[in-house]
């Protein structure tokens, strides 16, 4: 792109269908996930925007919102020579934007890494302080969200592990607790068995699993689901 701002971006949507979501008007739901992800001249970015259907009995609520946008400023990027040490590879200044219904409005703030790691295609460690942005969200803390994923290659085709954590690991608020949030996908390259080798890294299925110790940062809620997966890159 005009003066190689844009190294590389992409562009998905996700359909997703589950039970035995927890703090939910259903059980059941059908997510649909939009995402961006992308790298440029001075760091990169990833969003999404989940739209979620609650299906069967539901209490008249039918559908919510929830969306978070984040960038990274890289050191290395913008200084032009490496700033990394030993597997760290780039710091950066590590930025998020968390918005939904009801007041879950959240900016964090805090230190990106880049980390390599064996067998790993990416593994990123940002290190976030959470700042509520609404006066009834209490979840301010201090939180450890590592994203990555892996490649196995599986004859002409691919299966993709790939996922984060969102982990807040302290709280300003005694009746907001700790939680942990594990969401990774496991997929298989369909596109490229189906449609040809022109295809591939376009049509995924699989399987995503959700785990959430803690749910919302209330005590005693752990959600364990899983979620059959098509995801589409265009």
């Amino acid at each position: 792109m005009a003066d190689n701002m844009v190294n590389w971006w992409d562009a998905s949507v996700t359909g997703l269908y589950g039970d035995n979501y927890d703090l939910a008007p259903s059980e059941n739901q059908t997510t649909v996930t939009f995402e961006t992800a992308g790298d440029w001249k001075y760091g990169d970015w990833f969003a999404f925007q989940d739209l979620t259907y609650f299906n069967g009995a539901n209490g008249g609520k039918n559908n919510t919102t929830y969306g978070e946008i984040s960038t990274r400023l890289s050191a290395g990027k913008i200084l032009g020579k490496p700033v990394g040490f030993g597997p760290v590879t780039d710091l950066s200044l590590a930025l998020t934007l968390e918005e939904g219904e009801g007041p879950v409005k959240t900016f964090l703030y805090g230190v990106g890494t880049d980390i390599k790691v064996p067998y790993f295609s990416y593994f990123q460690l940002n290190t976030y302080r959470r700042h509520a942005l609404s006066s009834d969200n209490i979840s301010d803390g201090w939180q450890l969200t590592p994203s990555f994923r892996m490649d196995f290659p599986v004859g002409n085709s691919n299966i993709v592990f790939d996922g984060f954590i969102d982990w807040v690991f302290a709280s300003d608020d005694s009746a907001y607790e700790t939680n942990f949030h594990f969401n990774p996908q496991l997929k298989y390259d369909l596109g490229a068995v189906v449609f040809g080798e022109h295809k591939k890294n376009k049509l995924f299925v699989g399987i995503e699993y959700d785990y959430w110790n803690n749910k919302y940062g209330v005590n005693g809620i752990d959600q364990n689901t899983y979620s059959v997966i098509a995801k589409y890159h265009f």
